[in-house]
């Protein structure tokens, strides 16, 4: 028998044995699947590279190193070229040798009107949205009234109670009333007679010692009283057919006024809760919603308190331009002056112009004068507030044009060299110096000749820029 160790390590081997066998017959099987690298042609199944391979190899690491060379190169030197910036120039028609200045403003409405209300109520109703065109007379708003339909009331019967007293008065006494004095008067004077009468017998009878003298004192003071009854109903009497003073009249006619106007105050605040618009144009804005408070004496900024204004509107028939003209430049501009009005928003309409108004003072901060040019021809197409261009025409037009055709350029563009006006054209990387005369001053810069419009002109740069020089546009890679 095999001892222990004997046995071990035979079945060490086994093992070995086994593992290795698998190995080899894949071994042989990756060496069947090898790919054949040995070169076709000229090499002759050596495996060297062939020689036309090599050359390419040798050229591209040769581009290669040229490219990055040139690159290094190009930011070494690059770091001397001038930035500079530029700006378009504008194609300038050949019939703008007439325009002698061209200046921006707004449109504005010639007459802007905020309807308020002349008393303070409650807003019932609103008729009109923002953008509406209205009709001069056409009700936009209307106040709760109770209150002032109650004082239009009061102030009628008021009226009607004066104009009865004066009616009163001045037709005098009527014929019934006469009549009844008339017989007032009879009955007092025959009462008056009775009296007297019985004055004289009494008299008698005291001196026969009949009565006593109370009796006779009784029947005089009843003579007497009767006696100025009957002056107090004459007189009445005269009077009634006289009739009223002129005096109580005048003042009854003064009472009748005064409760005249105080009828017409209340009926023009009673009119005053109907609020109608006062020309005929648009509603620019709508300030007051329904509800709201509005009041004739004061305003309030608060979140719900009073309203002073409730609509605003304007004619968009009746426009203008609000320009601020430099006062460099100001000379150059007369009383009624023609110009050609553009807008941003519709650059391809033209409309025609005119001075309507010149400030009488200027402005010391800006260093402008306010000029208001009235548009001629406006149309739907114009709105307040609106950018617009105003080119200012001469006042004696040319019967033949021999401007040349030109371009604006900035005020910064045009420099001086050697006594004549040039430009600076940005170019394949270069700055080409152009020769310009400057036909006129604008206030977006100059109108020159010797530009067609459409160059890259520098307008900031080192002054000592040159014909040819290399230069690097801001912004720009």
């Amino acid at each position: 028998m095999l001892g222990p160790e004997r046995r071990n390590r035979d079945e060490e081997l086994h093992v070995q044995t086994v593992i290795i066998m698998p190995i080899d017959a894949k071994h042989d099987d990756l060496q069947s699947l090898r790919i054949d690298r040995a070169p076709r042609g000229d090499s002759g199944g050596t495996g060297e590279t062939p020689a036309w391979a090599r050359r390419y190899i040798i050229i591209g690491i040769a581009v290669v190193c040229l490219l990055s060379v040139s690159a290094l190169a190009y930011r070494l030197l690059s770091a001397d070229v001038p930035e500079v910036e530029v700006a378009r120039a504008a194609a300038q028609a050949s019939d703008t040798g007439d325009i002698v200045l061209s200046a921006t403003g707004y449109i504005v409405a010639h007459h802007t009107i905020n309807v308020n209300s002349k008393v303070t109520g409650r807003l019932a109703w609103i008729g009109v949205e923002k953008g509406d065109k209205v009709k001069e007379g056409q009700v936009l708003v209307r106040l709760e009234d109770q209150e002032f339909r109650a004082s239009e009331e009061q102030a009628q019967g008021a009226l009607d109670n004066a104009r009865a007293y004066l009616d009163e008065l001045e037709h005098g006494s009527r014929p019934e009333e006469i009549q009844e004095a008339q017989h007032n008067l009879d009955e007092a004077r025959a009462t008056l007679v009775n009296d007297k009468l019985t004055l004289d017998r009494t008299k008698e009878l005291a001196g026969a010692g009949v009565v006593s003298r109370q009796a006779l004192d009784d029947a005089t003071a009843k003579f007497d009283s009767d006696q100025q009854r009957v002056n107090s109903l004459d007189k009445a009497f005269q009077l009634m057919k006289i009739g009223p003073r002129q005096e109580e009249i005048a003042r009854a006619r003064g009472a009748l006024s005064q409760a005249q106007g105080q009828l017409d105050y209340a009926k023009s605040q009673l009119d005053a809760t109907v609020i109608r618009a006062p020309v005929t144009g648009t509603i620019l804005d709508r300030t007051a919603e329904k509800g709201e408070l509005i009041t004739a004496q004061f305003a309030s900024a608060a979140a719900g308190g009073p309203q002073g204004s409730v609509v605003s509107l304007a004619d968009l028939n009746d426009l203008q331009v609000e320009l601020d003209i430099a006062q460099a430049d100001f000379a150059r501009l007369g009383p009624k002056q023609k110009g050609v009005v553009t807008v941003d928003a519709y650059p391809d309409r033209k409309y025609n112009g005119e001075i309507a108004q010149i400030s009488p003072e200027a402005n010391r901060q800006k260093a402008t004068v306010q000029v208001k040019v009235q548009v001629l021809n406006p149309d739907e197409y114009l709105r307040p507030e609106m950018n617009a261009t105003v080119k200012f025409l001469a006042n004696e037009q040319k019967t033949t044009t021999t401007q040349p055709a030109g371009a604006v350029v900035p005020t910064g563009a045009v420099r001086d060299y050697e006594g004549k006006k040039v430009v600076f054209v940005a170019f394949d990387g270069k700055a080409h110096m152009r020769g310009v005369h400057v036909v006129s001053q604008r206030s977006d810069g100059f109108l020159v000749d010797g530009l067609v419009g459409g160059e890259n002109v520098v307008t900031n740069g080192p002054q000592t820029l040159k014909d040819g020089d290399k230069i690097k546009i801001k912004g720009q890679s």
